[in-house]
């Protein structure tokens, strides 16, 4: 990732965004920039435009890895070390984030302007054959409800601290825009109306979208983006149902072990790999196309920014393999393995979190019959038996032990802001709704746009 990071003025001042490839083996070709009077007018200008969508989720500010390295980063405590020279970076891992940080700008400006593009491709279905109208209106609506729920987990107050109808979220915008008024000034909806708006996004596009629709989100995509949305909720009966559906859905499978789900080739290390069985949905990367932030600052291939402490390990179990095969130790420091791959496809949602989600959620609400007919302990020990590990008998589990389990499946993917808040556990003494955990909104947003309010202790 180069040091000029991109900068653009602020979302108002976004039009029709570009439209560029994000991976290999693209069925359409996306344009690099066109004028907006010759824009959207055929079914195959569309369907471009939306291959320009996901172009745009790969940026490294967003779905290219950033938006989930932020998680690890405001949510460590004290598990990592952090030796980088982004001062971006240092400030949100310092837990002392200013209102100009240029990461947290970058992140907002990105997410807007992959919604925008979104929001440009939504406005031109009408131009869309009738075969492909329904796959390019889910993947649309999959790419905005997804950000917008990043978002507003980023910078607002979390779903459980206090009344989300009341509390301020981040602005919803469903309509392309393409000039700048006064009228175009958005305001924050609350975290209720962004949640509605997710949610209904999410569920439209996984009523819309294929059950196979190559490495662009499917229907399993969207329920298991779903499934994340309502755990965050606490919505455990929902979460179960989406999580379920993507498990039975037939489209994935865990990989035979823990490292195979993040594929390694020690003999090619730029080689271009991508999904895996067990990868849901993961955004695509090669040699001139993508990010993949994830290896930029946790591999030691990388810029190596992100070492992994040492007592980190110390709750593991003697025989958990998963330490052996996603960490390694090199030049005295110990390094997370996951991401060496720099060409390696960026895992957002894998088969093992909907094990996890449905897990969780069918103990918590301890039905007579579970949701998916499979009873949690048995979803606990899918995950530890991969792992190398005894089963956990059914009157032996805890929600302490699926919480444990999930932390060390899902370690450094991106989840321990986001799980700290939605269990209310305070990170090195911060308490888990205080203020330096939310980013601010950015200055620069704030000045350009008077509509928009600043968030708490900033």
């Amino acid at each position: 990732m180069s040091n000029n990071r991109f900068k653009i003025i602020g979302i108002l001042f976004i039009a029709l965004a570009l439209f560029s490839a994000c991976t290999k083996g693209l069925t359409k070709n996306p344009y690099a920039s066109i004028d907006e009077s010759q824009a959207l007018l055929t079914s195959s200008d569309v369907e471009s435009a939306l291959v320009g969508t996901y172009a745009q989720l790969c940026k490294g500010y967003v779905y290219g890895g950033d938006i989930f390295v932020y998680s690890e980063l405001l949510g460590d405590d004290g598990n990592i070390a952090w030796s980088g020279t982004y001062q971006g970076m240092t400030q949100i891992f310092n837990k002392n984030i200013p209102v100009n940080n240029d990461f947290v700008e970058g992140t907002w400006l990105a997410s807007y302007n992959t919604i925008n593009v979104a929001n440009n491709v939504l406005s031109a279905l009408d131009k869309v054959t009738e075969a492909n109208r329904n796959r390019v209106e889910g993947g649309a609506k999959f790419i905005r409800g997804s950000l917008l729920f990043d978002l507003v987990r980023l910078y607002a107050k979390p779903w459980n601290d206090g009344s989300p109808a009341s509390n301020d979220g981040v602005p919803i915008i469903l309509t392309p825009t393409r000039s700048i008024t006064e009228a175009s000034y958005v305001a924050r909806n609350k975290v209720s109306e962004v949640y509605t708006q997710v949610i209904k996004d999410l569920t439209e596009a996984e009523s819309l979208l294929p059950a196979d629709n190559s490495f662009f989100a499917n229907k399993s995509a969207a329920a298991g983006m779903l499934a994340r949305v309502y755990l965050q909720q606490g919505d455990y009966a929902n979460a179960a149902s989406a999580a379920d559906r993507v498990i039975n859905s037939g489209s994935n499978s865990l990989t035979s072990d823990y490292a195979s789900a993040f594929p390694y080739n020690p003999n090619n290390p730029n080689q271009v790999v991508g999904n895996t069985t067990e990868d849901v949905f993961a955004m695509q990367v090669n040699t001139t196309q993508g990010v993949n932030d994830f290896a930029t600052f946790f591999s030691q291939a990388g810029r190596g920014d992100i070492e992994i402490v040492p007592s980190y390990f110390s709750d593991y179990e003697q025989n958990d393999q998963r330490p052996s095969q996603a960490f390694y130790q090199a030049s005295g420091s110990i390094y997370c393995g996951k991401f060496d791959m720099l060409y390696g496809a960026v895992h957002i949602i894998r088969l093992a979190e909907m094990y996890l989600i449905r897990g969780e959620s069918n103990f918590r609400l301890a039905p007579a019959s579970p949701i998916g007919g499979v009873p949690a302990v048995d979803d606990i020990n899918t995950i530890r038996e991969r792992a190398g590990l005894a089963p956990i008998a059914d009157n032996a589990l805890t929600l302490d032990k699926i919480i444990l389990e999930r932390s060390h499946e899902l370690s450094f993917e991106g989840f321990k802001l986001h799980d700290a808040k939605r269990l209310q556990k305070s990170i090195l003494g911060i308490a888990w709704n205080d203020p330096h955990l939310i980013f601010p909104i950015p200055d620069r947003e704030i000045k350009v746009n008077k509509n928009l309010t600043q968030n708490a202790g900033y």
